[in-house]
C-alpha cells in the first residue's frame, strides 16, 4: 500500500511542478484517502480483477499509478508526467548550483498545499540549506492570511522544526500585504521578529501610476523589509491559471531607486504564470545597481524546483551572483540590511 501512496504522492509533486490546474492534484489527493483506508488484501485483489475505478474517488489515471506500484510494472503515466514537468537548467546552471536557499514560499499555514516540514524536506533534497517561509499576512484573507497571533504560533513551530532539522534551517518570514497608503499589514514589532521580510502588492492593482509608485516606495524604504515581491503584479496569459493580468503601472527607475538606496532586494518570481519582473524592468534593476533574490513563490512541493527559470533570466541578463540574496548563507542573509 505504501508504495502505490508513494506513487500518487509523486504524481501530484509533477503535477504541481508543470501548474496543473488544481483539480488534478485534488484528484490524486482523494486517492490517497481512499488506498490509506482500503485493506490491503482488497487493493491487491482490485488491481487484479481491473476494478479500482469501481471505488468512489479512482479514476482512470489514479488506476493507472496505483496499479503499476502495486504490481511493479512500468508506470506509464508517471514517467510521462515526469518527463513533461521537468525543469531544465539552461544558462543559469551555475548560479543555480550557487544558490543556497529560497526565500519565498509558502505553508498550508496560509494557501500551500504542504506543511512547513515537507516544503524543508523538499528544498533540502533539492540542496538547498535553508528555506525562509513567507506565508500571507492577515489582510488576504482568500489566501487564509496569518493574524498576528497565528504567526506567533508559527514562529514556536518553526523554532521546534530547526531544532529536529539543524543543520538546515527554516527562517521565519511573511509575505506581507503593501497597503494602499505604503504601509504594511503587520505591526513594527512583529516585524522586528522576523528573519526576512517579503513585501507586495495584492490588492488595487490598477491604482494610478503615481499612487502606486509611492505606495511601493514607502515598502522599499521600511527598515523591515527585505525583498519587494513581483513588482510588476502581472500575470501572463496563456497559463493554467487563465486569462492573465497586466502589469501595474509606476515609475520603476523610483521604485528601483528606493530599493537600491534602502537595501531591499528586487525579487525575480519564478512562477511560470508570473515571470515577474519583465525583462525590460529587470535589465532596469540591474542598471540601478539593485541586489536580486530569485524565489520560487512555491504554494507546493513541485513548484521548487523553479528556480532555475529565475536563474536563466538573471543568467541572461549578466547579474553577479554575488548580488543574489539567495547565494548568501543563512547568517548572512539574516544580516543583510539591518
Amino acid at each position: 500500500m505504501s508504495a502505490a501512496v508513494d506513487a500518487l504522492r509523486r504524481a501530484i509533486y509533477y503535477l504541481d511542478r508543470e501548474l496543473a490546474p488544481g483539480q488534478k492534484g485534488r484528484a490524486f489527493s482523494r486517492a490517497i484517502d481512499v488506498v490509506a483506508d482500503l485493506d490491503p488484501s482488497e487493493l491487491e485483489q482490485r488491481v487484479a480483477a481491473g476494478t479500482l475505478t469501481g471505488l468512489d474517488g479512482i479514476g482512470k489515471s489514479t488506476a493507472s499509478v496505483i496499479s503499476a506500484a502495486v504490481t511493479g510494472e512500468p508506470n506509464t503515466y508517471l514517467d510521462e508526467l515526469d518527463e513533461r514537468s521537468r525543469v531544465p537548467l539552461g544558462v543559469g546552471a551555475a548560479l543555480r548550483a550557487q544558490l543556497r536557499g529560497d526565500c519565498h514560499l509558502h505553508s498550508t499555514w496560509s494557501d500551500g498545499s504542504a506543511s512547513i516540514r515537507e516544503m524543508a524536506l523538499a528544498a533540502r533534497a533539492l540542496g538547498h540549506e535553508y528555506v525562509v517561509v513567507t506565508d500571507h499576512s492577515a489582510r488576504l484573507t482568500m489566501a487564509h492570511g496569518l493574524s498576528e497571533a497565528r504567526l506567533a504560533a508559527q514562529l514556536d513551530a518553526i523554532a521546534e522544526l530547526n531544532d529536529e532539522l539543524a543543520p538546515f534551517r527554516v527562517l521565519s518570514g511573511l509575505e506581507v500585504d503593501i497597503l494602499v497608503d505604503g504601509a504594511l499589514d503587520l505591526s513594527a514589532a512583529m516585524l522586528g521578529r522576523l528573519d526576512v521580510v517579503v513585501a507586495s502588492v495584492h490588492s488595487k492593482f490598477t491604482m494610478p501610476a503615481a499612487e502606486m509608485t509611492r505606495r511601493m516606495v514607502l515598502a522599499a524604504a521600511n527598515p523591515h523589509v527585505d525583498i519587494l515581491g513581483h513588482c510588476t503584479n502581472r500575470k501572463v496569459s496563456g497559463t493554467a491559471k487563465g486569462a492573465g493580468r497586466p502589469p501595474s503601472a509606476f515609475d520603476a527607475d523610483m521604485v528601483f531607486a528606493a530599493c537600491a538606496q534602502f537595501a531591499t532586494a528586487v525579487e525575480i518570481n519564478c512562477r511560470p504564470e508570473r515571470q515577474d519582473p519583465p525583462d525590460d524592468l529587470l535589465a532596469l534593476a540591474l542598471e540601478w545597481d539593485c541586489h536580486l533574490a530569485i524565489n520560487t513563490d512555491a504554494h507546493a512541493l513541485g513548484q521548487l524546483e523553479w528556480q532555475a527559470y529565475g536563474c536563466d533570466k538573471a543568467t541572461r541578463h549578466g547579474a553577479a551572483p554575488a548580488r543574489v540574496l539567495n547565494t548568501y548563507d543563512a547568517d548572512t542573509l539574516v544580516a543583510w540590511g539591518t
